[in-house]
């Protein structure tokens, strides 16, 4: 069914405050999903209403946004979705039918917006100071610890307002009382931290516990409340410095006179760090904050010796979670300040949750079994090579993932780069087939013939990689692995976008990969699955989802893979199926079916079948550069801090550690913004929407390329 939308329209300036209506898709939730409601915007009253459909208009509206203090967003999912974002926290995701209406919608809603908030804010001054405190909590026979069911929590507390006398000016603020403001903020975050402190001394059970969900609601918010201060106050830094500008010496910035409460301050019950005296930081974090900046560093591509890597001898056991009955506050906690499809980007999650490793690693582990990589080009034919791009495309998410743990591995920090290879005796490499036996030794012979004099041509073949955070906001990552002598690359870039789904966080990886074969002048393209941790209240467990395709547009071939999510009843986990078929035809030549990090059912087109027990495939360790040969940007000797915390079993000094890290980029942040310097990459270009690396094999060597796509 069609719905006709309808728009009153204006055409002066003043009629930008008369009512508008029409139909909009309305994000109800993840079952319903989206449905078309009708709505009307009330200039007059600063109201948001919709209705079922139009003819219901007279009755009353199904739902109801105060737009006082709203926040209007367009998404950035597409340019026809936008959110609106009530002060009460109550939220609309909507969608118009494109861009033009989306932008009609959100200019007009602002425009409401910003004359009730200035309404409201004229006939209602800010009240000048709020305190809090905890009441006595007395023994457990205490009447005030006896809290009847329908009692409100906040009688708990004392809330005083103190008001100017009346007629009484309150003087402009000079620059020279930004350190009496700072001192009065300071007190202010030492009775948070004592409010906190309170709640989380309250008993496990009883009528009233640290778990209550209005005293959890209270420490979120009041943990907001002081970022948000804190942020009015940076605000009021840079306007000083502008005004001073003239005066201040070239290459000034402004920084945080202390550093901004971070949620991982309060991960753990009753600790009240304070990380703004210098005495008391461990030599270490002192360190990470006094780094050299990215940007005073050379970006220069480095050239890695692979002599000086060796084999990879650390071990990083990662155990899951299990039960998380000792973190639940945390995550309560954190839950309270979440809403139904919240972007996560930016915020702070608990360090007990983190892997030792950064999400530049782990893409390098998804090369841990470098045998299949290479035996890609040894296919004899392009449906076999097809084939073979798929079986070591499923084999990578086992190791690349570890199995099914629920943690996450560290967001990396932006410049962070990763540098690894791995060396693959040749007799372990699936040879092709006889059929392609005698074209291939003639190309390894062409390949030898170029070789100089006297120099043995070693008998393993290297994989070489190497990984960069390209972007903050958004955060993308590029990754790039090569054989040289097998003529083949692989080219990808991510975005990871995470979002809260109530009792479950989804990843989503937006981007895709090139894999090279110049040998064969083939190029397939690539998906990456989305990624969801499940039960995080219970025993937290992380599965895959979604649907990948692969293509390859000169051969003809393509692959469709489906990482299928557990129903709510019954069915297995980690279930995959796939097949691969020749898309002139139409006809399937290999079938997949069973579990990404279990066994895999590949079944061909000749009736044959053949099993790969992934818990059984040998893992080739990767070969790293000792730490002291690191680069300080490199993800090992960045991180390592925080990894050897984590592995000592003290998620304080690993938060810490990481909360050192992200303070420093939000700083380096800042004076890129102040000073209008655009980030510069090191391994990176970006190419419309994606990012390449600097030097691809394709572009070193194009005449063999060439030669290979003539013989084709």
């Amino acid at each position: 069914m069609q719905l006709a939308r309808v728009f009153k329209l204006g055409l002066s300036q003043s009629d930008h405050m008369e009512n508008i209506y029409g139909y909009l898709m309305k994000y109800t939730n993840l079952v319903t999903g989206w449905q078309y409601r009708f709505f009307v915007l009330n200039n007059e009253a600063g109201l948001l209403e919709y209705f079922v459909n139009e003819q219901s208009r007279n009755q009353k509206p199904r739902g109801t946004l105060q737009l006082a203090g709203a926040v209007i967003s367009p998404s950035d999912e597409d340019s026809h979705t936008f959110t609106v974002n009530a002060a009460s926290g109550e939220q609309y995701k909507l969608r118009a039918t494109d861009a033009k209406e989306r932008q009609h919608w959100v200019s007009r809603l602002q425009i409401c917006t910003q004359h009730h908030t200035e309404a409201i804010g004229k006939n209602n001054p800010p009240l000048k100071s709020r305190s809090f405190s905890l009441a006595s909590q007395g023994s457990g026979n205490s009447p005030g610890v006896q809290r009847r069911p329908s009692q409100n929590p906040v009688s708990f507390f004392n809330v005083g307002h103190h008001k100017l006398p009346a007629g009484k000016r309150v003087p402009i603020l000079q620059p020279d009382h930004l350190v009496d403001v700072r001192e009065m903020m300071s007190q202010a975050e030492g009775q948070q931290r004592d409010l906190i402190r309170n709640i989380e001394c309250l008993p496990a059970s009883g009528h009233l516990t640290s778990l209550d969900p209005d005293l959890l609601m209270l420490k979120a918010t009041s943990m907001a409340t002081m970022n948000c201060l804190n942020d009015c106050f940076h605000i009021l830094q840079l306007q000083h410095a502008s005004q001073q500008k003239g005066s201040l010496p070239a290459g000034t910035t402004i920084s945080w006179l202390e550093p901004k409460i971070s949620l991982s301050n309060h991960f753990k019950n009753g600790a009240a760090q304070n990380f703004s005296s210098e005495s008391n930081k461990p030599a270490s974090v002192i360190e990470e904050q006094s780094m050299p900046e990215p940007c005073h560093l050379t970006r220069e591509p480095e050239e890695i010796n692979p002599d000086e890597e060796l084999e990879d001898t650390c071990v990083n056991k990662e155990d899951d979670l299990g039960a998380v009955e000792e973190q639940r506050s945390v995550i309560l906690h954190l839950l309270s300040q979440l809403k139904l499809g919240m972007d996560l980007t930016r915020v702070v999650l608990p360090t007990f949750i983190l892997e030792k490793r950064s999400l530049l690693e782990m893409y390098a582990d998804f090369m841990s079994h470098p045998d299949l990589f290479i035996a890609i080009t040894n296919g004899a034919t392009p449906e076999e090579r097809m084939i073979r791009f798929v079986e070591y495309y499923l084999t990578s998410f086992h190791e690349g993932r570890k199995g099914a743990i629920a943690k996450k591995p560290y967001n990396p920090i932006i410049g962070e780069t990763f540098h690894c290879s791995w060396r693959m005796a040749k007799g372990e490499v699936a040879s092709d087939s006889d059929s392609n036996s005698s074209s291939h030794s003639l190309s390894e012979q062409a390949t030898l013939s170029q070789e100089p004099e006297g120099q043995v041509e070693p008998d393993y073949y290297t994989v070489r990689f190497v990984a960069e955070q390209v972007s903050h906001h958004p955060p993308v990552s590029g990754f790039y692995a090569e054989c040289v002598e097998k003529k083949m690359c692989v080219n990808a870039h991510v975005w990871t976008k995470s979002k809260f789904l109530g009792m479950s966080i989804g990843v989503t990886m937006v981007g895709e990969g090139l894999l090279s074969l110049l040998e064969y002048g083939e190029e397939y393209t690539f998906s990456l699955p989305c990624a969801y941790a499940r039960s995080i209240l219970t025993v937290p467990w992380v599965e895959l989802g979604g649907k990948v395709n692969v293509n390859c547009a000169k051969t003809g071939y393509s692959a469709s893979i489906t990482f299928h999510t557990k129903p709510f009843y019954g069915g297995k986990l980690h279930r995959v199926t796939g097949e691969v078929k020749q898309n002139a035809t139409n006809t399937v030549v290999c079938r997949v079916q069973g579990e990404w990090n279990s066994v895999l059912e590949f079944t061909y087109s000749n009736g044959e079948t053949k099993y790969v027990d992934l818990t059984k495939l040998s893992v080739t360790r990767k070969r790293v550069r000792p730490l002291e040969k690191q680069g300080p940007f490199e993800s090992r000797r960045l991180w390592q801090h925080v990894t050897e915390s984590l592995k000592d079993g003290n998620i304080d000094k690993a938060t810490e550690h990481k909360r050192a890290l992200e303070e420093r980029q939000r700083n380096e942040e800042r004076l890129r913004a102040e000073t209008e310097a655009p980030w510069s990459t090191k391994y990176f270009v970006k190419e419309g929407d994606g990012w390449v690396y600097y030097n691809p094999l394709w572009k070193t060597a194009p005449t063999l390329q060439t030669q290979q796509m003539d013989t084709n």
